[in-house]
């Protein structure tokens, strides 16, 4: 997707790191760099609006779920692990819980 429309950052790469932007899991300087891009580009600011909407939907209608607290620690503990260093059992943390 693009304007066709020169752009200092490129449409490419704003769609490419959209979710991290939504996350807000970038440095501030790069989010006044799409900021600024989403000012100028009426597609890639739709996408954004769409993408913002779904964010918003799946959170009120799935947000309030709770994690089996038994599969939260499985999945806990292999994170550990991971930190760790250790090895890590070739074993589905789902299938596990079901057990």
């Amino acid at each position: 997707m693009s304007c066709g429309e020169p752009h200092e950052t490129d449409c490419s790469e704003v769609l490419d790191h959209l979710y991290e932007f939504l996350d807000r899991e970038m440095p501030d300087s790069d989010c006044t760099k799409f900021e600024t891009h989403f000012e100028e580009c009426s597609p890639c600011l739709e996408k954004y609006g769409l993408e913002q909407a779904v964010k918003k939907l799946v959170k009120r209608c799935c947000g309030h779920d709770d994690v089996p607290s038994d599969l939260r620690a499985k999945v806990m503990g292999r994170i550990e692990m991971i930190r760790a260093g250790e090895a890590v059992p070739d074993q589905d943390v789902s299938a596990a819980v079901q057990e």
